[in-house]
């Protein structure tokens, strides 16, 4: 088979562990592999990468939205495919878009693509809640998409129109409840710096009423209970995330210790 013409992004810090799976499930039917690499990381990751034919940079950390946009802007094809260092492509997905560039005699009708992302937690693939089916927007033509949001929170801004396929995109994140918890502190972190900068105020309805209604929304209305105790802790989880950045917020708008701590070097990854 003749790989796509697509450019596969990703970016990475100490990921030895566990990028081997997301390195294999694009390698082969894909025409180029670029990581931009967190520049102090010694733990193999880059050897990886150059085993698997992928060509790597070392940047400083700027941020998910920063690294994403420095990944993308290196892509010599004309279609980009991200994929984070614990996602995996799985084989319905890869079939999905070989299939999308056959039809379509190798220039899809659409700007961008958007596929389900589907996460294991605690030995369960969810399916129902908050976390399902999680549609990403990652598969676009390079001159047409640019990461926007608020980190970590990383969003692709697409001129063009939008379309689906089918096959999940699979997500290894969740390892232990020690790495969820220090991910929500740290995500509540980084919402407090982004009220402190746009000047947004949180109020007592946000304390409030917000978890309880992401609660009810993932458990109950989203069908959360579906995924069995994984499910409920999913929901939980998802409420008491929802509580600590407004909780650090509103410390912080009254002056009372909810300011953040300065990030790590070399960033956070999910």
């Amino acid at each position: 088979m003749v790989p796509l013409p697509i450019s596969v992004c990703m970016v990475s810090g100490a990921e030895a562990h566990r990028i081997g799976p997301a390195l294999a499930s694009v390698a082969g039917w894909t025409r180029e592999l670029i990581v931009v690499l967190n520049a102090d990381t010694q733990d193999g990751t880059e050897r990886m990468v150059h085993e698997q034919g992928g060509n790597v940079f070392r940047e400083p950390w700027k941020g998910f939205i920063g690294q994403k946009n420095s990944a993308a802007a290196k892509a010599t094809e004309p279609w980009v495919l991200n994929v984070d260092a614990d996602e995996v492509v799985s084989g319905p997905l890869r079939a999905g878009i070989e299939t999308l560039f056959a039809a379509a005699g190798r220039k899809p009708p659409h700007a961008a693509y958007e596929f389900p992302r589907c996460t294991l937690y605690h030995g369960r693939w969810i399916r129902h809640g908050d976390w399902y089916p999680d549609r990403v927007r990652r598969l676009w033509r390079k001159d047409a998409g640019l990461w926007a949001g608020v980190d970590p929170h990383a969003r692709l801004e697409v001129r063009g129109t939008i379309g689906r396929l089918r096959g999940d995109l699979l997500h290894y994140s969740m390892e232990t409840y020690e790495h969820q918890i220090a991910k929500t502190i740290a995500y509540a972190e980084d919402f407090v710096r982004h009220c402190a900068a746009t000047g947004q105020r949180v109020g007592s309805a946000d304390l409030w009423i917000r978890p309880a209604w992401r609660f009810v929304r993932s458990y109950v209305f989203r069908l959360g209970f579906l995924d069995g105790w994984q499910g409920y802790s999913i929901a939980w989880m998802t409420a008491f995330y929802t509580f600590l950045r407004y909780a650090k917020a509103r410390a912080a708008q009254a002056g009372d210790g909810g300011k953040p701590s300065t990030p790590a070097p070399g960033g956070k990854h999910a």
